[in-house]
C-alpha cells in the first residue's frame, strides 16, 4: 500500500536533477548564442577580423559577426534599419550623420593616404602632381566614400586635376583594380597598401600633402544586445585591440 507513494517521490526525486540541468542548459545556450554583427568600414577588413578572434577569444559567451563595405553603404544600412549591433566608419562625418541612431561614438585609430601603383611603378608615378597625366589611368574612390572625399580634398589642395577611370564604391575596390593591372594608379589608405604587400607598389604622400583619417566605433541604439556592443566599442580602445591596430599600421586615435 506504500508502495505507490514511495515510487512517486523516487520519480520525482529523480526528475528534479534533469530539469535543472535543462534549465541551466537553456541560460547557457543563450549565453554562447550572443552574436554581435558590427557594420565595419571596408579599410578595417584585414585588422578586425584578427580583433574579432581576439575577442571572441577573450570573451567566450560572444560571437561577432563583420559586415564589411564603404562607410557610405553602412550609413545607408543603419537608416533602412538593418539589424546591426555596432558601428565602425572611416570618417566622423559619417558616423555625425547618424547620431539620432548611435550611442557616443569614440575614435579608435586614424589613418593616411599613400598612391598605389603597379607592382616596380612601371609609369614612374612620383607624386600627387604625377596623377593629372594624360597616360595615365588613374582610379579613385566614389566622392561619396570617405577615402573618395580625402583624396579629393588632398587632390584639390595640391591643385592637381585628376579624370578617373571609376570610381569605386570603397577603398579595396580601387586596390584591387591597380593590383589587377585594371588601372596605373590609385589613392588608398597606407594601411591597405600594407595589405597588398607584393601586389603594388606605394609612392608616398607627404605629411603636409596628406589627409587624416579618423575611425570612429559607436554602438547602435537599435542592438537587441546593447551592454555587448557597449563592450565591444570599449575592447576597441583597449590595449590588446590597439596592439592589433598598431600592427596593421593604423595610428594612435
Amino acid at each position: 500500500m506504500h508502495r505507490t507513494p514511495v515510487r512517486a517521490a523516487l520519480a520525482a526525486a529523480l526528475l528534479l536533477p534533469l530539469v535543472a540541468a535543462c534549465g541551466g542548459g537553456d541560460k547557457n545556450d543563450a549565453k554562447s548564442s550572443t552574436t554581435l554583427t558590427v557594420l565595419t568600414a571596408a579599410s578595417l577588413t584585414d585588422v578586425f577580423k584578427q580583433a574579432g578572434t581576439a575577442y571572441e577569444k577573450d570573451h567566450p559567451g560572444t560571437k561577432v559577426n563583420f559586415s564589411f563595405a564603404g562607410s557610405q553603404e553602412l550609413a545607408s544600412q543603419v537608416r533602412q534599419g538593418v539589424p546591426a549591433d555596432a558601428l565602425v566608419t572611416a570618417d566622423t562625418t559619417t558616423m555625425d550623420g547618424l547620431k539620432s541612431d548611435t550611442d557616443k561614438p569614440v575614435v579608435i585609430a586614424k589613418n593616411r593616404l599613400t598612391i598605389v601603383t603597379a607592382q616596380g611603378d612601371p609609369k614612374g608615378v612620383k607624386g600627387l602632381a604625377d596623377l593629372s597625366r594624360s597616360d595615365l589611368k588613374v582610379v579613385l574612390a566614389a566622392p561619396q566614400v570617405p577615402v573618395g572625399r580625402y583624396s579629393q580634398k588632398v587632390l584639390d589642395q595640391q591643385h592637381v586635376k585628376v579624370r578617373p577611370v571609376s570610381q569605386e564604391a570603397n577603398v579595396r575596390a580601387v586596390l584591387s583594380k591597380v593590383s589587377l593591372g585594371e588601372a596605373d594608379a590609385g589613392i588608398v589608405y597606407l594601411t591597405d597598401a600594407a595589405a597588398a604587400k607584393g601586389k603594388v607598389s606605394t609612392v608616398t604622400v607627404p605629411d603636409a600633402q596628406n589627409a587624416v583619417a579618423s575611425y570612429p566605433a559607436a554602438a547602435l541604439k537599435g542592438s537587441k544586445h546593447p551592454e555587448e556592443a557597449a563592450d565591444f566599442v570599449k575592447w576597441l580602445g583597449s590595449g590588446e585591440a590597439q596592439k592589433l591596430l598598431r600592427a596593421a599600421g593604423f595610428q594612435q586615435p
